[in-house]
């Protein structure tokens, strides 16, 4: 039969299950539209910028069981989206990318959008194929996605030339998309190990990731076997519910919560699990992590990077943990700690550090506690909570208990500002009857707003959280404590009003505590109407986080003594004289 290249790419992602691409047409992918306008299952989704298509495509994969997908034009959509692409690289999220090409039947140089896009994406993707033939086509779209969807997950581009898209050829068939079988492996002497170590501990404990947010039911039941105190990442803060009586927070270091810091206090053996110990994660390397380290990952690459693994187990978190739970249960086993006054001590350690953040009303700006807290109240357990990178998300990790796996989504180890405002669209598209919150701060805001468009053109009602406080806050913190100064890190008055007017959002003002009930109220009642809703937040940013002041304190103290004494005396100086 014949067919054109649009038509085979856009059969492939049918039988991948895609239900909305995130991109822009352009001369190089209008076949690829066309064709995608014909589907009675996909939706292509019309963004302002490629790299708020990325950022969509990015929580589409983090909060549903479909691949996020991008269609783009080359070159300048590929550099656009390429923010997107790497915080999917870096944080092991599966996306598809597929982008028009040059045409290479011409004879013809210096084409429009003529790169050598391979090249280009080189270190922030998993795999880059370029198609060469119709019958190519298919074949290398499901091995894309096998690619970007195995092993630790990741984004995968494939480039369709122009002439492919347009003219027909020849293939044999059209064949469905039929998984390749990946039977679980896991080493049985390294796990007996593992059990072994754990049952020895005197004082376990459990770090989970991202790569564990499936298994939060197994993590949960070896936490209560163990009677082990359970910390996660920021990535995986949603991979223990945060009512489980065991989970005490992000981290479990200087940079952490008291309740994580005195739960994992003469920890001797640490399971980590999807977990690479990087540097946000750890707060700048501050963890105490114990001699006895038994870490589980689907990469192997990540073992004994930055802390040396007693024990390694390469592997899925569910099959791994399952493991680890059967040998455990093969044996004649209590722990000797009572899980009770261990819940307890978490709970109360906690109670304590919320009511420092809640105990006084402001009448000028909004509490971060008293915020978060009334959210909580209003939000369903399976509300999706997104954040972007800044001194917000921080404050959400802190004060925001997330009850659900993969209803929590943050940019990490890219780190990308600008992330929230997209992700919170493409979270609502996948689940359009599920409320999506965004916490934003103004800085991130400013980066990706008008993608609120994209948001009240489909109807979707997403609620975004503006944090307003002029400054980029996280680092304006991080220039005031040491230098006194905040060099390029205040911003112009902004107002949001009008950026919610242009776009069709609807707009309020959340001025001081006296407000937030009934201005979170409204704003979920607007947004269940399909119309996306930009609240103004006058936050209060006075107090620090623990990650700001953990992070200050841990990476001053590395510094070589003569540099530490001349960076204190000059903090001291300018903090005097002005």
């Amino acid at each position: 039969m014949k067919k054109t290249g649009a038509e085979l790419a856009v059969f492939a992602l049918e039988q991948l299950g895609i239900r909305h691409t995130f991109g822009i047409p352009g001369v190089h992918n209008t076949e690829l539209y066309d064709a995608l306008n014909t589907s009675a299952q996909i939706t292509p989704i019309l963004v302002t910028h490629e790299g708020a298509g990325a950022f969509m495509a990015d929580a589409t994969s983090r909060t549903t069981g479909r691949i996020g997908t991008l269609v783009i034009v080359p070159a300048a959509g590929t550099t656009h989206a390429m923010s997107g692409i790497g915080e999917a690289y870096l944080d092991g999220i599966p996306m598809l990318i597929l982008s028009g090409g040059t045409r290479r039947d011409t004879g013809r140089h210096y084409q429009l959008h003529q790169i050598d896009q391979g090249r280009l994406l080189d270190g922030i993707v998993k795999a880059y194929h370029l198609v060469e033939h119709h019958a190519d086509v298919i074949p290398t779209i499901y091995r894309a996605y096998e690619t970007a969807t195995s092993g630790e997950p990741g984004p995968v581009f494939v480039e369709i030339p122009v002439e492919l898209q347009l003219f027909r050829g020849e293939v044999d068939a059209l064949p469905p998309y039929r998984p390749t079988p990946k039977p679980p492996v896991v080493d049985a002497r390294a796990v007996r190990r593992a059990v072994d170590l754990l049952t020895r501990a005197q004082k376990p404990g459990l770090y989970v990731g991202w790569g564990a947010v499936d298994a939060a039911d197994l993590t949960a039941a070896l936490a209560e076997r163990l009677v082990a105190p359970v910390a996660t990442t920021l990535q995986g803060l949603s991979a223990l519910p945060a009512r489980h009586p065991l989970h005490v927070g992000v981290g479990f270091g200087a940079a952490s919560v008291p309740a994580a810091r005195k739960a994992f206090e003469g920890c001797d053996a640490l399971l980590a699990v999807g977990v690479r110990f990087s540097e946000l994660a750890t707060g700048s390397y501050s963890l105490p992590v114990p001699d006895t380290l038994i870490h589980v990952d689907i990469n192997p690459e990540v073992f004994d990077k930055n802390y040396p693994a007693t024990v390694a187990l390469e592997g899925d978190a569910r099959v791994v943990l399952q493991a680890l739970m059967d040998d455990l249960a093969a044996r004649d086993w209590t722990s000797p700690r009572a899980l009770g006054p261990t819940a307890a001590a978490i709970q109360q350690d906690k109670a304590a550090y919320l009511e420092t953040w809640t105990a006084k009303k402001l009448s000028d700006r909004v509490s971060p506690g008293l915020f978060f807290q009334a959210l909580r109240r209003h939000l369903a357990d399976d509300a999706i909570v997104v954040v972007d990178d800044g001194k917000h998300t921080f404050l959400t990790a802190e004060l925001m208990p997330i009850q659900t796996p993969r209803h929590f989504i943050s940019p990490t180890d890219f780190n990308c500002m600008g992330y929230c405002i997209p992700a919170a669209i493409g979270a609502k598209l996948g689940h359009p009857d599920k409320q999506v919150v965004g916490i934003v701060g103004d800085g991130a805001a400013l980066m990706t707003g008008m993608e609120l468009l994209t948001a009240a053109t489909y109807g979707l009602g997403v609620v975004l959280f503006v944090f307003h406080d002029g400054e980029l806050g996280q680092i304006s913190q991080f220039q005031q404590i040491p230098l006194n100064r905040k060099t390029c890190t205040v911003l112009g008055e902004v107002r949001f009003e009008g950026l919610a007017q242009a776009t069709g959002a609807h707009f309020l003002a959340l001025p001081d505590d006296a407000a937030i009930e009934g201005v979170i109220g409204e704003a979920l009642a607007v947004a269940h109407t399909g119309r996306p809703v930009l609240v103004d937040v006058r936050i209060d940013y006075s107090r620090k986080t623990n990650l700001t002041k953990g992070v200050v304190k841990t990476n001053l103290g590395r510094f070589p003594t003569p540099e530490k004494l001349r960076f204190i005396a000059r903090a001291l100086k300018r903090h005097v004289t002005g």
